[in-house]
């Protein structure tokens, strides 16, 4: 494994390099200041110190040259600490196209992980390596927050709602998993490992051990336990809009507005169906708030999404 210093945990991300770079550009521009501003102050203090007791001090009259380039440097230096630092955040909250989803749920205090394939962790994510990866994150309770040192990203888990962060390991390995939000007494003990895996490996840990399907086939068997199916028809016919090809496209709404059908808004309308109305349709869906938990909104979710897949999911 990489590593830039032993006071620094491996690099083990594409995106890690570039955030180290920029740390340690960072901790340079902030030494280098430092320096020049004490040397400064110790030149200064002892070049004009009072020599005796008559000494007057003179009038000091401004430079205009050296107030534009005492403004102008550490503005430029600015402007690029802050293109560079916005590059790097654009690139980690926009995945490309093609990454291995997986859900994971906050709870104090472990982590659960869902792969879209059926396997289930707790404080454990196998992951195959060189292969982009994007992490879809709530929380039962509190906010939570997953970081992984080695491959230098991190985000909030809040409850309520849906956050994501992606990353592509490069080396496989055991890694270190934190929460790093404060969360309660026992915040220091909810941690876990990332196990980054050949690909060929990690193929054959996905098809060991038990599972209940895919998490799409359990959102299935939810959504008919839920009667969903009598309202939200493939066809269009129910009392309820066809949630067929939905997620991702533009939604209608009654009071004149549109909202992109993500993943938030699918999670808001199972659990508050009135806040946001299909234009067309009354408002006739039960909450099921309570009665779904984080794990099983996901695999509605993710059932949702698979209707995209096909021409004719069944329900």
């Amino acid at each position: 494994m990489n590593s830039v210093s032993p006071l620094f945990p491996e690099q083990a991300s594409t995106i890690a390099p570039q955030v180290d770079a920029l740390y340690f550009f960072l901790i340079g521009v902030t030494v280098v200041f430092t320096g020049l501003i004490a040397t400064a102050m110790c030149v200064f203090a002892y070049k004009y110190r009072r020599r005796t007791e008559s000494d007057v001090g003179e009038p000091i009259h401004s430079s205009l040259v050296l107030e534009i380039v005492w403004t102008v440097i550490p503005f430029l230096i600015a402007m690029a600490i802050f293109g560079w630092s916005a590059s790097i955040y654009f690139q980690i909250v926009h995945p490309p196209a093609e990454t291995l989803e997986i859900y994971a749920v906050g709870k104090r205090w472990m982590w659960k992980f869902q792969h879209i394939d059926g396997q289930r962790e707790i404080n454990e994510l196998h992951l195959p390596a060189s292969r982009a990866v994007k992490l879809t994150m709530s929380s039962e309770d509190v906010i939570h927050d997953v970081f992984v040192p080695a491959f230098r990203v991190k985000a909030d888990a809040i409850p309520g709602r849906y956050t994501s962060i992606w990353f592509t390991p490069t080396t496989p390995g055991e890694y270190h998993l934190f929460c790093a939000e404060y969360c309660g007494t026992r915040h220091s003990g909810m941690i876990g490992k990332v196990v980054v895996m050949k690909p060929h490996d990690y193929q054959q840990w996905l098809q060991g051990g038990d599972t209940e399907g895919s998490l799409a086939d359990r959102g299935r068997r939810l959504f008919q336990e839920l009667a969903c199916v009598s309202c939200h028809s493939t066809e269009g016919s129910g009392r309820g809009p066809t949630l067929q090809g939905v997620f991702g496209s533009q939604v209608s709404l009654s009071n004149g507005t549109t909202v992109t059908a993500d993943d938030n808004y699918i999670r808001e309308s199972i659990l508050r169906p009135q806040v946001k109305l299909v234009a067309g349709y009354q408002p006739q869906m039960p909450t099921f708030q309570g009665l779904v938990d984080e794990e099983g909104l996901m695999a509605l979710l993710e059932y949702v999404k698979s209707m995209q897949k096909t021409a004719t999911p069944q329900p």
